[in-house]
């Protein structure tokens, strides 16, 4: 009884307390046009003084697109993080209040060390001058006190075969902060001359050299029948599907260059017909690999296919350093790795499998069969498609002795480990990284699933560059809203009882002054 005297005598006083306001509005602001429109436009002023404080304090958006256009990653906050040296992002030409320069914004809040500034070239005549910078360019400059790098506005988009945008700002800006604070980039060499993979845009890897562009690192092609050798500076040599076999001289410095603990990434498709590769078969031998056998890999479980093909499929990650991140990739006509099991033995080899089936596949060599069902000839799986092996070159370690923490006294005495490695990173497909297209309403592989992400996690891997493993950010979906129980609450009440307040109001005004 006590409990609904309170309540009542609450509820009273909230009533009293409307009325009081609502008196107030009516003789002292609604009573005269003058006060009305003064009452307006005190209402506006604090509107926008409420907007120029929360402008003035930078804060970051909330972030409702799909895949996070207008927030940082959580693995560009990773590779930024613990940068120590003072970096400057520069931008000229930009509009104020540009998503891009919001964007990069936000790196400032995770690493102080990172100062973001929009700049007027013509007041800013040093840095015209050091960049050769025109007034009427768009560009937005990273620097520390040693090196730079320029990104244009062209340079933040790319597009697919639809020419749909895809935006790489953040991944470009990202990579550029990680370049010029870097110690050392590393250098990758692509093999050519022996497969019709290639770099550019008519060997199906167009997109690939983008990304690369966007990694902490340095990529050439390279010819050796005209170097003549591999480049003392070469931290990972990669190995597109060989259709003709190695000269002696590439295969002799291929060799030298894997017993010196170079490391290599392989990408081999399916053969649809036997190549006589004696010497490129004799680099694989070096792993415990046996040569590839014409065909490919078909999957009969529906579950792990796309698009209705038997022979696209799509595979879980996640067993290794390169893939523990990853969720999938989706492979075309794959072809198995031929694991020679005892010489993997015999030669002491560690193989770690990345990428395989179960024994749902098979694998076709009749392919010039169009049937889905399995074929008397066909080879029943599972079958390891993607493959780590890394094999000792010269096993050496020296006894070391750890000094004390913070005292002269001697520690125990410890093993390090000089021993020469070389690692083989190879995968039973050269497809799921090019610019194929399975259909026309598909993005070309390389954009589908973890694809990129398998590769260049590959190649940060074999460059001994741990934070440069990561999922990085998918440009390739559109943006939607997606709100939360919440946030459709929020917008529920300002699309309804907003608009309603103010024609309540609106009443409320029309009856006073018709009184009046």
């Amino acid at each position: 009884m006590k409990k609904e005297k309170n309540n009542k005598s609450v509820n009273s006083d909230k009533k009293k307390l409307r009325t009081r306001l609502m008196d107030t509005l009516k003789k002292r602001w609604l009573i005269s046009r003058t006060n009305t429109l003064l009452l307006i436009a005190i209402i506006i002023a604090i509107v926008i003084l409420i907007n120029s404080v929360f402008a003035s304090l930078e804060l970051t958006p909330i972030d409702c697109t799909a895949n996070n256009e207008y927030t940082l990653t959580e693995e560009s906050k990773e590779r930024i993080k613990d940068i120590t040296n003072k970096v400057n992002i520069y931008f000229v030409g930009f509009e104020p209040g540009d998503a891009t320069v919001s964007l990069a914004k936000q790196y400032n809040k995770v690493n102080e060390n990172i100062n973001v500034e929009e700049i007027d070239i013509n007041e800013r005549t040093d840095i015209a001058s050091k960049y050769n910078i025109e007034s009427s360019s768009q560009v937005i400059i990273v620097e520390n006190a040693e090196k730079s790098k320029l990104l244009y506005s062209d340079d933040l988009y790319t597009y697919d075969s639809s020419y749909n945008t895809i935006d790489l700002t953040e991944e470009k800006i990202t990579s550029a902060i990680s370049s010029v604070s870097s110690d050392k980039l590393a250098n990758v060499y692509f093999l050519t001359g022996y497969s019709d993979y290639n770099l550019d845009y008519s060997g199906g890897m167009s997109y690939l050299a983008a990304y690369l562009e966007d990694e902490v690192l340095k990529y050439n092609t390279l010819d050796i029948l005209v170097t003549g050798s591999i480049p003392d500076d070469c931290d990972t040599l990669v190995i597109t599907t060989p259709t003709k076999d190695f000269d002696e001289l590439t295969t002799n410095e291929i060799k030298k260059y894997i017993n010196n603990g170079g490391n290599i990434l392989w990408l081999n498709s399916s053969y649809a017909e036997k190549l006589d590769l004696p010497n490129v078969n004799s680099i694989l031998e070096l792993y415990g690999i046996d040569p590839f056998d014409v065909g490919y890999i078909y999957e009969t479980d529906s579950d792990k296919t796309a698009l209705g093909y038997a022979s696209c499929i799509v595979s879980n990650l996640g067993n290794t350093e390169i893939d523990a991140d990853l969720n999938n990739a989706i492979l075309l006509n794959p072809t198995k790795i031929n694991v020679n099991d005892d010489k993997i033995e015999e030669l002491g080899i560690e193989e770690q499998d990345i990428i395989y089936t179960e024994d749902t596949s098979y694998f076709r060599t009749n392919i010039s069969s169009e049937s889905t069902d399995v074929l008397d000839d066909d080879v029943q799986g599972g079958f390891t498609i993607g493959g780590m092996f890394t094999k000792t070159i010269s096993d050496e370690t020296e006894e070391t002795e750890e000094a004390g923490e913070e005292t002269n006294t001697t520690g125990e005495t410890t093993e390090e480990d000089n021993s020469i490695k070389s690692t083989l990173v190879i995968f039973g497909d050269n497809n799921f990284i090019s610019d194929m297209q399975i259909n026309s309403q598909v993005y070309p592989m390389v954009f589908l699933y973890n694809n990129k992400d398998l590769v260049l996690n590959s190649i940060a891997y074999l460059t001994d560059q741990d934070e440069g493993i990561t999922i990085r950010k998918d440009y390739t979906k559109v943006s939607t809203f997606t709100a939360t129980d919440a946030q459709k609450l929020l917008i529920l009440r300002i699309i309804f009882i907003v608009p309603i307040a103010i024609i309540i109001l609106g009443i409320i005004i029309w009856q006073v002054r018709r009184k009046k």
